[in-house]
């Protein structure tokens, strides 16, 4: 379960990264990446549930992110890290149906999988931060 979840997350991620830097359209883009994707229904449901959460709370999701990685401005973060950021705040603060940890554990994957040699360091910083607000 928990690989197919991971899964269902890192297809949610790369639509979230080609969106954000392509700006291609979010119904198209999901639909392809799940038709590729071989999930369970369930799991394909998930995907789609992160992506539209996120995509329609990305200004407010942005905000978090400027509030806890002030040096950072959004546009300077690489976009796979701002992404996974987006997906884990998203979890976080706005979807609460999995444990914090649970949130950023699959984040930092993420970022292990997907981003640079710091990025996982830095997504469990920002995630950090985030949960001990979340935590109150």
């Amino acid at each position: 379960m928990a690989g197919a979840r991971r899964k269902a997350r890192a297809l949610a991620l790369q639509a979230l990264y080609e969106i954000d830097t392509v700006g291609h359209e979010v119904d198209g883009v999901v639909t392809r990446l799940l038709a590729e994707g071989r999930l369970s229904e369930e799991n394909a449901a998930f995907t789609g549930e992160l992506v539209s959460g996120v995509v329609q709370n990305k200004e407010k999701i942005d905000h978090s992110i400027k509030s806890f990685a002030p040096a950072w401005p959004i546009e300077q973060i690489p976009a796979v890290d701002r992404n996974i950021l987006r997906l884990a705040i998203f979890e976080i603060l706005l979807d609460n149906k999995v444990p914090v940890k649970v949130a950023i554990n699959e984040a930092v994957e993420l970022a292990k999988t997907f981003g640079s040699e710091s990025s996982s360091k830095f997504v469990n910083g920002v995630l950090g931060s985030v949960s001990a607000v979340a935590s109150r």
